[in-house]
């Protein structure tokens, strides 16, 4: 620069310096605040293998997948594309779920891609040609992982690498192995001849672990998925030990947790804070058996307010397992998707809602190369993924009961547990039933001020009188409600109104209310009978 009319000065000799330490500062916070972000603030969405394909899926079926996810369901939120179990597995002869003796692991005890299904892992022992392919894609790259460490690995000893020298780790002038960190009396209970935990209260363990991670990381992996570490096989300290070491990597990394068997809140109340999703069923599969019994579980977590609880990095989220709709697999078998998905479009409509209103990550579990147009339509139903999304304080409400009247396949058509005549009770009972049962018919569109936003049933009393029930919608009257949705046409609720009763609402009564287990039924009663009025 110049001074006046002197000669050109040059900076002082601090001056790079000082600027070059200021941009290395703020490289290092902008790494640290990208990986600090919270980046699971809302129900993870995706595609994962597992329904589709088992553990034999190859590179080329995934990545037809991951495209035709980018393509159509990316949109819509659906972002992850994850490879799911023993993706280290040999596919030949003898090679199943428990087999022992066909899983790749390198010089340190760490399983690699099967180079015959992966074949562009030949580069680097890993999934990096296509995690970028996926990156690519605008989608995020996921993994399956089993706890702890190979049996193979133990058994053959292997060392353990110090990602900090780059060498066998030595500690109390001693180099460690498998063998040392390896528990035994830990195996997985499905998996009894794959993996076992490791020992986190010793150096060696958490420096296996750490070398795991820290390649998934360099791999490109954002997702991970850890089987056989939580339910029947709760290992919370290699739980606590994998969260702390994700929060040291440079990148967020999802952490979902698995299997949900036998999974309870006060469980969940310990670990929800560590990870990003936790399964709390056992595996879900395309019958109404195992959809329905989600719903009794999705009530406890959901009273229990572990929806969008504080996890890694973010938020955590009760998991109901994958959507096993479109075309699918067998559980535990060597063959990829060869038969359509058995649960009905009514039902498979149904689990679509119960996921959506638990805000329940939403991985659909079909092939994608044979995804039609009425499953697509399920899964993108934008009513469903907005409350999936922006809904709030979600739960079972105790006061509406409907069950089967046939002890047949699930019928869906529904009636009240016991008969209930309106008009000899103090409290009006709204039921429930079919659609194509006459107590159905006799509602109407109501116009107020020129809108038709009342929905109504008159019925009529002995005395002759008639009276209207309606179901209105009305803008939101508490400043709680505002930030349901982002939307204007969203900014609304749905409010039972009764008409020509001046004092009727709904009925919540403390000193009334009921448990899950006992009849649940809508009713109307008078305000003074210690109902809490409102909107």
């Amino acid at each position: 620069m110049e001074l006046g009319l002197g000669a050109p000065t040059s900076p002082p000799p601090w001056r790079g310096h000082l600027l070059f330490r200021a941009l290395v500062i703020f490289l290092c916070l902008w790494v640290t605040s990208e990986a600090n972000e919270q980046h699971v603030e809302l129900p993870p969405r995706g595609w994962n293998s597992y329904d589709s394909f088992s553990w034999t899926v190859d590179e080329n079926a995934y990545l037809q997948n991951a495209k035709i996810l980018a393509e159509k369901l990316l949109p819509h939120g659906y972002q992850y594309a994850v490879i799911d179990y023993l993706w280290y597995r040999r596919y030949v002869d003898g090679a199943y779920t428990d087999s022992y003796g066909f899983d790749n692991i390198d010089e340190w005890g760490r399983p690699f891609p099967d180079l015959q299904r992966f074949p562009s892992s030949k580069y680097d022992k890993g999934f990096s040609q296509i995690a970028n392919k996926v990156h690519e894609m605008g989608l995020k790259f996921g993994i399956h992982l089993m706890k702890g460490i190979s049996t193979q690995a133990v058994n053959a000893n292997t060392p353990i690498l110090d990602i900090e020298t780059g060498k066998p780790y030595v500690e109390n002038g001693r180099q460690w192995a498998a063998r040392d960190i390896g528990l035994t009396h830990k195996t997985c209970a499905w998996m009894p001849h794959g993996f076992m935990s490791v020992n986190t209260n010793i150096g060696a363990g958490r420096a296996f672990l750490r070398s795991l991670y820290r390649q998934y990381a360099d791999w490109g992996v954002d997702f991970v998925k850890v089987d056989c570490i939580f339910g029947t096989d709760y290992s919370p300290e290699e739980v606590i030990t994998i969260s702390q070491l994700l929060q040291e990597l440079d990148r967020p990394i999802v952490l979902s947790i698995s299997p949900g068997t036998e999974v309870t809140v006060p469980l969940a109340e310990n670990i929800s804070e560590h990870v990003n999703m936790y399964r709390i069923t056992g595996d879900d599969w395309d019958n109404w058996k195992d959809v329905s019994s989600h719903f009794t579980v999705s009530s406890a977590f959901a009273a229990a307010n572990k929806i969008g609880a504080t996890g890694l990095r973010g938020k955590s989220w009760p998991d109901l397992d994958m959507l096993p709709f479109g075309w699918l697999t067998d559980p535990g078998v060597n063959q990829g998707p060869h038969r359509p998905c058995n649960l009905t479009f009514d039902e498979q409509k149904a689990q679509m809602t119960l996921w959506s209103m638990a805000k329940s990550p939403l991985i659909y579990g079909g092939d994608l190369r044979h995804l039609d147009n009425s499953t697509f339509s399920i899964m993108t139903n934008p009513t469903l993924l907005k409350i999936n999304y922006y809904s709030k304080n979600n739960m079972e409400f105790h006061y509406v009961y409907g069950e089967t009247t046939s002890n047949t396949r699930h019928s869906g058509h529904l009636s009240p547990r016991y008969t209930v005549n309106p008009t000899k009770h103090d409290g009006m009972v709204v039921g429930l039933t079919s659609c194509t049962n006459d107590q159905a018919n006799g509602w109407f569109v109501f116009p107020q001020d020129g809108k038709s936003d009342h929905i109504c049933r008159i019925y009529e009393t002995e005395n002759g009188k008639n009276v209207s029930f309606c179901l209105g919608k009305t803008k939101p009257l508490l400043a709680s409600d505002d930030d349901i949705n982002e939307k204007e046409e969203d900014q609304t609720k749905f409010h039972l109104a009764v008409a020509d009763i001046n004092d009727s609402c709904l009925d919540a009564s403390a000193s009334r209310r009921r448990t899950a287990s006992e009849v649940k039924l809508l009713m109307f009663s008078r305000c003074k009978w210690h109902a809490r009025c409102g909107s």
